[in-house]
């Protein structure tokens, strides 16, 4: 049956709204080291943007995802264009190239950093990542200095997604750098990761450099 825009409104935001409620309940209990079990239904009380998901998930394993359930029982994933396999695989993607992209040393040339993050990323994204991290005015002083960075990073949001699937998460990247000159570690910087499936499984498709007004 049909839906009229004004119908349809109102399900993308029960669906936002349930999300809100899923990703809240599985950080909770991560924290408190129980097992997610059922979402909690969401609240009337608790807004969200349409489109938005706030996130916030651990850098560590992330948990299976539960699949939610309305007030009326029935599931939100039959409304999105991904399942809920699919919502935590992408997420785990998502940390595991925040680790790798921001994790290097002087002495790992262009091709090792390349071959790290080759099952992760698209070979377009690949490319790019690549030539920056090959750039003379980068790669330079990281020699020079004999910089080494161990990375982690941590999902904020999600701040769109649609049909392909494909998931754009909003992330924050931490480093700690040691070198032969003081006070090089950078501040947290915050990133907008777009991950797309292809045949089963997520890649990196696009990288946002740090977002404007974040430390």
């Amino acid at each position: 049956m049909d839906l009229t825009p004004g119908r349809q409104r109102l399900v993308f935001v029960v669906i936002v709204i349930a999300l809100v409620g899923l990703t809240s309940f599985l950080i909770e209990n991560r924290h408190s080291g129980g097992t997610p079990a059922a979402a909690p239904s969401p609240s009337a009380s608790t807004p969200a943007p349409a489109g938005t998901l706030a996130s916030g998930v651990p850098p560590a394993s992330v948990p299976a995802v539960t699949p939610a359930a309305t007030a009326s029982g029935a599931e939100i994933y039959q409304w999105l264009p991904f399942s809920a396999a699919d919502l935590s695989a992408a997420a785990q993607t998502t940390l595991t190239f925040a680790k790798d992209y921001s994790t290097w040393s002087y002495t790992e040339s262009a091709t090792a950093y390349a071959a790290k993050l080759s099952p992760l990323v698209t070979p377009h994204e690949l490319a790019i990542l690549t030539s920056g991290y090959s750039t003379a005015g980068v790669a330079g002083p990281r020699v020079q200095d004999k910089q080494v960075s161990t990375g982690s990073g941590t999902i904020d949001s999600i701040s769109s997604f649609g049909a392909g699937p494909v998931i754009t998460f909003v992330i924050t990247v931490t480093q700690q750098v040691t070198s032969t000159q003081p006070a090089t570690t950078p501040p947290p910087q915050q990133y907008a990761v777009t991950v797309v499936s292809s045949g089963g499984t997520w890649q990196v498709n696009d990288l946002e450099q740090p977002l404007v007004g974040n430390t």
